[in-house]
């Protein structure tokens, strides 16, 4: 059996991930000249062009929860495309940490220091006490495998929650105060004080947050999108933070993405870096070597299963694609 893996996040656990491999299966790194004989393709990104040049292709495991740069379509019914997570705790720790910075005015305090200006109700009567983040009540735009892990850490500091998904149904032992179908999203945001994103991108969810539901939120909100860009409408957001009808957003998930190969390029239309509102990063949430290392052992035991001819996890079926 032969692997073809593309994506360059495995490489610093290559010696994991090729010792948990059956013996006689050959490793490629990198090279898509060998696309056209391997049986599994590993990496997030796989075209109809690719899917014409693979003739052996049994298998494309994306290292990531994401399959939306999947081409389906241009898939052959023997092809299965399975994915794989580990990415929850690094992306609540994120969620926790963007949230204090945001809600407690850290990164304004920060730049008002840099200008010799001492930002604090301290010095300046103007300026309110801020509570801590365990006095807020969040909400959840979707409660999968991030969603349930945020919720433990902030839950934790005595968070109140709720939460809207696709079907409306989450663990009752979760402590949430209520969970209903995206149906109630207004409901949600005007309830929240932090808006937390992380809901799969479909064609029903991409624009879902838009700018009634940033109104909802109020100028005191807090919005961490960890999900997918485009689930938050770009001039919405832009408008809502430009303005300040929402307190300040972390958006870790973007408009526009470098092409492959490449790392440079603005992550929008509209110029969020102008704003001092917005926490910006480069989709590197749940960019650990925790997180890499766990998929590492997915995507091998899943080889390893393939080659034993026996059913795979975590498979993806086009239908939900």
């Amino acid at each position: 059996m032969r692997v073809l893996v593309a994506d360059r996040n495995l490489v610093p656990h290559r010696a994991r991930f090729e010792a948990a491999l059956p013996a006689d299966v050959i490793v490629v790194w990198g090279d898509e000249q060998a696309l056209r004989t391997a049986e599994v393709f590993v990496g997030g990104r796989f075209t109809a062009e690719m899917a014409a040049v693979a003739e052996k292709l049994r298998l494309i495991h994306v290292a990531g929860a994401g399959t939306d740069r999947v081409d389906f379509a241009a898939l052959s019914p023997d092809t299965q495309v399975a994915n794989t997570f580990h990415h929850e705790r690094s992306i609540a720790e994120y969620v926790l940490s963007a949230a204090i910075m945001l809600r407690r005015d850290f990164l304004a305090q920060d730049r008002a220091l840099r200008r010799q200006v001492w930002a604090t109700p301290v010095y300046d009567d103007a300026l309110p006490q801020l509570p801590t983040l365990g006095a807020a009540r969040i909400g959840f735009v979707g409660f999968g495998h991030i969603g349930r892990r945020c919720w433990e850490l902030l839950r934790a500091l005595g968070c109140t929650g709720a939460a809207v998904t696709g079907t409306g149904r989450v663990d009752p032992a979760g402590g949430l105060d209520w969970a209903a179908t995206t149906a109630s999203l207004d409901r949600l945001m005007t309830e929240s004080e932090v808006v937390v994103v992380s809901a799969p991108l479909t064609a029903d969810t991409t624009g879902m947050i838009g700018s009634a539901q940033l109104r909802a939120l109020g100028p005191e909100g807090v919005l961490i999108n960890v999900g997918r860009g485009p689930l938050v409408d770009e001039r919405s957001l832009y408008e809502a933070l430009l303005h300040n009808k929402i307190r300040a957003a972390a958006i870790d998930v973007w408009y526009r993405y470098p092409a492959p190969g490449t790392g440079g390029g603005m992550p929008a239309e509209l110029p969020f870096h102008e704003l001092t509102n917005i926490l910006m990063t480069p989709h590197s949430s749940g960019v650990t070597s925790d997180t890499f290392a766990g998929r590492a052992d997915d995507i091998a035991a899943n080889i390893g299963r393939l080659y034993r001819a026996e059913p795979l996890l975590n498979v993806v079926s086009q239908r939900a694609s």
